[in-house]
């Protein structure tokens, strides 16, 4: 693994993101420390996946700099980025899974840009034992060494995002981005959820970015938050300073009406 993956933290500097004339995200400066978890709060549109995808370098700014552990992601080379990117995991909202497949083939696909295409097809096809047995442990660990050779489309909400953030931790990440991993599941569900995602990346010494739109959720499970509204960063702070007024600014929509 690349030392720049190694050393996990990230580094927004007066990034500026824009599609066409409107601008996603507006002179944004953030960093995270390796091993450091941190939610992203606020409203729809506020910035918050266009945040998680310059992280992982899906998005490329408009203005100003992403650094992973001090490298410029835009010096670095189509295959060094290509390498960069297969050791951060992510978890998309939509969860990306392919139904038809059994949840086994859906956790080793974690690796696929890794791999070359008929390595691709050997593990699809006639995985190892030990491929299986490390597949079986992830999925043990997040509570679904059960399902793991059902389809996909035939699971629980619960049960899929699981599948979901097992495929990511078997890309063996230093990184950990996830984009609203518990928008679709009942609340008990995604305080479990979180519960198991932010106890996985502590003890793995994982570096965590998550979206929530629950200010209550992301308080409860992360000590740092960064509040986004509008594409700006609007406070980023220990989740101890931060007052229930302070998200209540933050979600009240009557403002933006009013600009």
């Amino acid at each position: 693994m690349s030392k720049s993956v190694q050393q996990s933290g990230f580094a927004l500097q007066e990034v500026t993101v824009r599609y066409g004339y409107v601008s996603a995200l507006q002179n944004a400066s953030l960093k995270v420390a390796p091993g450091e978890a941190v939610a992203l709060v606020g409203p729809s549109g506020a910035g918050k996946t266009t945040l998680l995808r310059l992280l992982n370098s899906a998005v490329v700014p408009s203005e100003g700099q992403v650094e992973v552990a001090g490298t410029r992601l835009g010096d670095l080379s189509a295959e060094a980025l290509r390498e960069l990117r297969s050791r951060i995991g992510f978890v998309h909202q939509d969860l990306r899974l392919v139904p038809n497949l059994r949840v086994s083939q859906n956790v080793m696909s974690g690796r696929l840009g890794r791999l070359s295409l008929w390595q691709s097809a050997r593990m699809f096809l006639r995985p190892a034992a030990a491929e299986l047995e490390e597949v079986h442990c992830l999925l043990e660990r997040v509570g679904i060494a059960d399902q793991m050779y059902q389809r996909v489309d035939r699971l629980s909400g619960g049960q899929a995002q699981r599948v979901a953030l097992a495929r990511a931790l078997y890309q063996s990440p230093r990184i950990l981005l996830a984009d609203e991993p518990v928008a679709s599941v009942d609340p008990a569900r995604a305080a479990a959820l979180l519960e198991l995602l932010t106890g996985i990346c502590a003890e793995e010494g994982l570096t965590l970015v998550v979206s929530l739109h629950s200010p209550e959720l992301a308080r409860r499970y992360f000590s740092r938050l960064v509040g986004l509204r509008a594409g700006r960063i609007a406070f980023d702070k220990s989740t101890a300073e931060v007052n229930d007024q302070q998200l209540a600014d933050l979600y009240d929509l009557e403002a933006d009406r009013e600009l």
